[in-house]
């Protein structure tokens, strides 16, 4: 197969991950890197030598500690290899033949102490009330909101950057959360605090389609809820870094700790089965209501003072 050949299987199957699959940007962008990278690296359009994979994948672990960068870099390949099989374009895949299972090495999720959590939450409500200006208000009050909505609902940080206000039903209170792959989920928001946040944050949001704006009202990134949390941190002098996706993992904690079953927490994260079954098992709506209402982690935290907004 030329190298022109490769190019346009190359954007087809791309085309496919994105129509079909229907992954996200942030993934295709990883898939490209990954393909070229492997591409540049055997010097040719085509392989089917497994010499020259096997010492991709050794170079790939001299080079990346982390071995869930490995397992995705030909995981990627891997799989546009099975697309060229299944077009049949290729009689098979060569990586059929190549032993690729890596083991990862099992590692703790790590969580927030309570005692940070309370000078996180201190933190957020106070620059909140010192607000002295509607554009100073506006950012606390969007600050505080996806803090607490992070929370009080295990949301990932892409998925809490990427909601939009059309995604709330205020009246049911619900959210509608666009997970890995684009699955949809459906969460109830039990928290009261949370639901009068998302009501305040609407009022700026000057009809814009995004529920978290940055200062020039675009898109909130992720890189910035990190500089917020890296802020709090430095100036509270915490002992501990502090990343958005630590709030997931107390969350998910929390509800284990309130024996909440593994299989509603699994259902409320958006987690892919482990198990067959696990993959149908389904959460009853009512029964994920009264989890998120009755044993929301937000609900261990002292309540804001509306009236002082």
């Amino acid at each position: 197969m030329k190298k022109n050949e490769t190019n346009v299987y190359l954007k087809e199957y791309l085309d496919d991950c994105l129509l079909r699959k229907r992954l996200s940007e942030k993934t295709l962008s990883a898939y490209k890197i990954d393909l070229k990278q492997f591409f540049d690296f055997i010097d040719q359009s085509y392989v089917d030598d497994f010499k020259k994979i096997n010492e991709y994948i050794l170079y790939l672990n001299q080079r990346y500690t982390k071995h869930k960068t490995i397992k995705r870099k030909i995981a990627s390949v891997k799989a546009f290899y099975m697309y060229l099989e299944y077009r049949e374009v290729i009689e098979f895949s060569p990586f059929k033949k190549i032993r690729t299972k890596i083991k990862e090495p099992k590692v703790l999720p790590k969580i927030i102490q309570k005692e940070y959590l309370e000078i996180i939450f201190q933190w957020l409500v106070v620059n909140l009330e010192s607000a002295n200006t509607e554009y100073k208000k506006r950012i606390a009050l969007r600050n505080l909101t996806i803090i607490e909505l992070l929370f009080s609902t295990g949301i990932r940080i892409s998925e809490l950057c990427h909601l939009k206000v059309e995604d709330i039903n205020f009246q049911e209170r619900l959210l509608k959360i666009f997970g890995k792959g684009s699955k949809e989920r459906i969460i109830y928001i039990g928290n009261d605090d949370v639901m009068n946040l998302l009501k305040l944050l609407i009022k700026y949001n000057k009809n814009n389609k995004y529920l978290f704006l940055n200062k020039f009202n675009k898109q909130l990134s992720e890189q910035s809820v990190r500089i917020l949390l890296t802020t709090i941190e430095k100036e509270k002098g915490l002992s501990t870094h502090i990343t958005p996706h630590m709030f997931r993992h107390t969350f998910a904690t929390t509800l284990l700790e309130k024996e909440v079953d593994i299989r509603y927490i699994q259902n409320i994260l958006g987690h892919s089965s482990i198990s067959t079954t696990q993959i149908y098992t389904h959460v009853n709506s009512l029964k994920q209501k009264e989890i998120l209402t009755n044993k929301n982690p937000m609900n261990d935290y002292k309540e804001i003072n509306w009236k002082r907004l």
